[in-house]
């Protein structure tokens, strides 16, 4: 089997994503696994055997200042994933990995979008769903609004929007081979609303998209209370394939809870 090309890029200049990239690169497993195009300032890493430079603008940049956002890292961040997408659109690589990033550089560099995903979105000049997927072993989690503040999250929900990232990682899902992944849906508020005393959007919201879902053949349930959706995922008999989130912190914390 031919080893796929990965460019990779070695992520915030001033901040760990560089020394994340080294120690990927000394491991014998991710040598074996594939080629790797680095994007990234020369001598920040030390390329191993199956690694090789890519030659572009910020390759010979000046060093930068560890633990300092500024414009100037957003900007070599930016430029950086465009390489990235654009050495994927040429042929060159089969998919693009990155390091961690810093948004608020990213945001002092010149990104007005919400996060890197929406500037991906943009980039590409892509108008349809576009959302992140955790994954961890076996179990995958979206979620229907990610970088914003806790305050605007009730007024960016709709029941379209929760159909949507439901459609979105079941259809990802049975790309990766589970012909009929189990789904479940968080709410939003404590206990789940408590039939309405802390809050309807379960109601009004949630429980539509569900049901939009199951309309459209997509096996999903809930809403579930957000603080035993993940017990009921990897703990009950049977569990689900992946959980759908409201906003980022309900389920990063517990996947990074599961994988740190």
């Amino acid at each position: 089997m031919t080893q796929p090309t990965i460019a990779l890029f070695t992520g915030d200049p001033a901040g760990i994503g560089p020394e994340l990239v080294q120690k990927l690169l000394s491991h014998s497993t991710a040598q074996q696994a594939a080629n790797i195009i680095l994007i990234g300032q020369k001598n920040s890493v030390q390329a191993s055997a199956n690694a090789t430079w890519h030659d572009w603008s910020g390759h010979h940049a000046a060093p930068f200042p560890p633990a300092i956002s500024n414009a100037n890292n957003g900007a070599y961040m930016i430029q950086a994933l465009a390489e990235g997408v654009g050495l994927v659109r040429d042929g060159k690589a089969n998919a693009f990995c990155f390091a961690p990033l810093n948004k608020s550089a990213l945001r002092m560099g010149g990104m007005h979008q919400e996060d890197e995903l929406r500037w991906f979105a943009e980039f590409l000049n892509y108008r349809g769903v576009c959302g992140e997927l955790n994954v961890l072993q076996d179990l995958w989690t979206s979620r229907v609004t990610s970088h914003v503040a806790l305050k605007e999250v009730s007024q960016l929900l709709s029941s379209q929007k929760v159909f949507e990232s439901i459609e979105m990682i079941a259809k990802a899902l049975k790309a990766s081979g589970k012909s009929n992944p189990r789904l479940a849906v968080c709410g939003l508020n404590p206990h789940n609303g408590d039939n309405g005393n802390y809050g309807d959007e379960e109601i009004k919201i949630i429980a539509p998209g569900v049901e939009m879902a199951r309309q459209a053949g997509i096996p999903a349930d809930g809403p579930f209370p957000a603080d035993t959706a993940f017990v009921r995922a990897i703990r009950k008999e049977g569990g689900y394939d992946g959980v759908i989130t409201m906003y980022h912190d309900q389920g990063q914390i517990a996947m990074k809870l599961m994988g740190f």
